[in-house]
């Protein structure tokens, strides 16, 4: 018996210690192939949203089975005290932030090499909108599919809604990307006083619903334009971070403790007013704090991303950052659906309402994930952007002579 245990372990050990070796070299290769001047925090700082993002999703979205329909529900509405959760993963104003900046950084960059705004634009907006293409087409499949079969429509509107949310974002997005020019140097009080006054009109004194939605522009460009901040140096001081830390906690703190705006900063079925659906003071000003931690992590990320498993794991991420974005929800919905020819599944397809449904679904991610890199393999190319395999990666790179001076100017664009 010793024997044949020495055997597994002399053939397992040396098995592990490959593994390892080929992770550590090809991680190695990553960064080497990654420019020496590349801000590594920005690229940590964007999958830490994008992630941030599908995690919270995957968390707080349920489809519950109810006959041979499926309808959404949240954990938050059924355990309120859950709320805190929604704090750890609504990520969106840091993406906002490292959106502005490098959008900011690279229009300039653009400008100093001659190349006109019309061609930056385009550039950013096909890398942008291109994997939209793939969703849209597999979902018009799936969505005919559905009705021929004889699918409820409350189903399929539910699932179509949760497949296509991501997609504002993306609207929003490139609406500031095209407005980049204009707000290099707009500052943040300026949108942040927008939507201090929409909501006042809105709540103070009874104004209409429908003036919300200016904040969807107003609430994305506080972020967005303290990106422009950073851009111009005006963030570099730790005292920066921390104002925008302690201040945008206090003001969330009080909104909530006495404005009666929601706990959550995530919509949550049922409760008659969403911090996020329009954006609301409230979320503008805990993205703040978000953007002030952000601010004040970014040496220790700098320090971390020196090490080369965890800068070629973020460098992964930014490289599918729009294939993962786009395809969550899909990988989400694909397994619940899946799950149904089983049966009704705890943590799936059951309703989420006490610490077991938390439990199960947390066993449950691994599988999502493996949806979500089933997506990535199967679509990945459409993330690329208009180049395809040909086109250069913007995280990665080989080095050339000819490249020095152009990354000297533009170290992440």
């Amino acid at each position: 018996m010793t024997d044949v245990g020495a055997r597994v372990t002399d053939v397992g050990e040396p098995g592990v210690r490959g593994v390892r070796h080929a992770v550590r070299r090809g991680a190695e290769r990553v960064g080497a192939a990654t420019p020496a001047d590349r801000d590594r925090a920005v690229d940590a700082l964007r999958a830490a949203a994008v992630l941030g993002v599908v995690l919270g999703h995957w968390l707080v979205t349920a489809l519950v089975a109810d006959g041979r329909a499926l309808r959404t529900a949240s954990p938050l509405q059924h355990m309120p005290w859950l709320t805190p959760v929604s704090w750890l993963f609504q990520t969106l104003a840091v993406f906002f932030l490292v959106g502005g900046h490098v959008a900011t950084r690279g229009l300039a960059s653009a400008r100093a090499r001659g190349i006109p705004y019309h061609r930056w634009l385009t550039a950013r907006l096909t890398r942008l909108f291109t994997p939209v293409a793939a969703v849209l087409g597999l979902w018009t499949v799936a969505v005919l599919a559905l009705l021929l079969s004889g699918a409820e429509f409350g189903t399929i509107r539910t699932l179509v809604k949760l497949a296509l949310s991501p997609l504002w974002f993306l609207v929003v997005f490139a609406a500031l990307t095209a407005a980049t020019p204009l707000l290099t140097r707009l500052h943040p009080l300026w949108p942040l006083t927008v939507v201090l006054h929409v909501d006042l009109l809105r709540f103070g004194l009874g104004g209409p619903s429908w003036l919300g939605w200016v904040n969807v522009a107003a609430g994305w460009l506080v972020p967005y334009t303290l990106g422009a901040a950073w851009t111009r140096g005006e963030l570099e001081r730790r005292r920066a971070g921390w104002v925008l830390l302690a201040g945008g906690a206090a003001a969330t703190a009080g909104l909530v403790a006495w404005a009666g705006y929601p706990a959550s900063m995530v919509g949550v079925p049922g409760e008659g007013m969403s911090n996020l659906d329009p954006p609301t003071l409230a979320v503008v000003t805990f993205g703040l704090a978000q953007c002030g931690l952000a601010l004040l992590l970014r040496e220790r990320l700098r320090r971390a991303m020196r090490r080369p498993v965890a800068w070629a794991a973020v460098a992964l991420v930014n490289l599918s950052a729009m294939t993962v974005f786009l395809w969550h929800q899909t990988a989400l919905m694909a397994t619940t659906a899946t799950g149904l020819l089983v049966g009704r599944l705890p943590g799936l397809h059951t309703l989420p309402d006490s610490l077991g449904w938390v439990g199960a679904r947390l066993l449950w991610l691994p599988v999502f994930a493996l949806a979500l890199a089933a997506c990535w393999a199967a679509f990945r190319f459409f993330g690329q952007g208009a180049g395809g395999r040909g086109r250069r990666s913007r995280v990665v790179r080989a080095h050339h002579p000819s490249d020095r001076g152009t990354a000297a100017k533009a170290p992440h664009v």
